[in-house]
């Protein structure tokens, strides 16, 4: 089949979009309000876009309550820092808790029952029970246009000052356990998925070891810091 995205004339009862761009890891968004109140969200709209310095990015459309941005991106440009932290499927209860539409001044992460954590570098706290944490400054708003209010999404860009990694987390190697931790990620539709097997391939042919530096995350720039 093929159809035109302008006219979404696919014919099928549910939009197909969201599910050929998949999966989609979760970002869980700790934000502070003006008042210095908690706020706490899942966005599917979110990766990293950037390891040398590091950045990564979350999406917000407009409030399902018809009230402008949703009150993260509003946070975060305003205050300029979030938090990002790991879902996973110990989580993923209080993850789908933390994503309903309640009024600005409503406390998520206390109404989802969760320990909350200060962080070293910036205000907002971090989920005490996600193994991994991204403490974050905002480098850059981007507004893209929409087709309807709800639609217009506003593009959060933030620069990674500090990451926690829970020492459980991490193998003997010294690598994140994925499969122990289990993050879960968004589908199509209502669907999620859980991380629970990997596999490894490597790149071969000209600028092999160059190219397996940048897909293990070495830094190019500098060495790491040794004390």
């Amino acid at each position: 089949m093929f159809y035109e995205t302008d006219k979404n004339d696919h014919g099928l009862p549910f939009n197909p979009f969201k599910s050929t761009v998949i999966p989609r890891p979760i970002g869980w968004i700790t934000t502070l309000d003006e008042r210095g109140g908690v706020n706490l969200a899942p966005f599917s709209q979110f990766n990293n876009i950037g390891y040398d310095p590091a950045y990564v990015m979350f999406s917000g459309g407009g409030d399902i309550r018809r009230t402008g941005r949703k009150d993260s991106t509003i946070n975060a440009i305003e205050r300029g820092e979030f938090v990002c932290n790991m879902a996973t499927w110990d989580l993923r209860e209080e993850v789908n808790l933390t994503a309903a539409a309640v009024d600005p001044e409503v406390d998520e992460a206390a109404l989802a029952g969760l320990e909350m954590l200060p962080s070293r570098l910036v205000a907002p706290p971090r989920v005490a029970r996600s193994p991994v944490h991204l403490e974050c400054v905002v480098h850059q708003a981007i507004t893209l246009p929409g087709n309807s209010v709800r639609n217009i999404m506003t593009v959060v860009i933030g620069k990674v000052v500090g990451i926690h990694i829970a020492d459980d987390a991490l193998t003997p190697e010294g690598r994140i356990d994925v499969k122990r931790i289990r993050p879960i990620c968004r589908l199509g539709y209502m669907d999620y998925a859980v991380i629970d097997d990997t596999f490894e391939m490597q790149i071969a042919g000209p600028h092999a070891e160059e190219n397996l530096r940048g897909l293990a995350g070495s830094a190019r720039g500098r060495q790491a810091a040794t004390v």
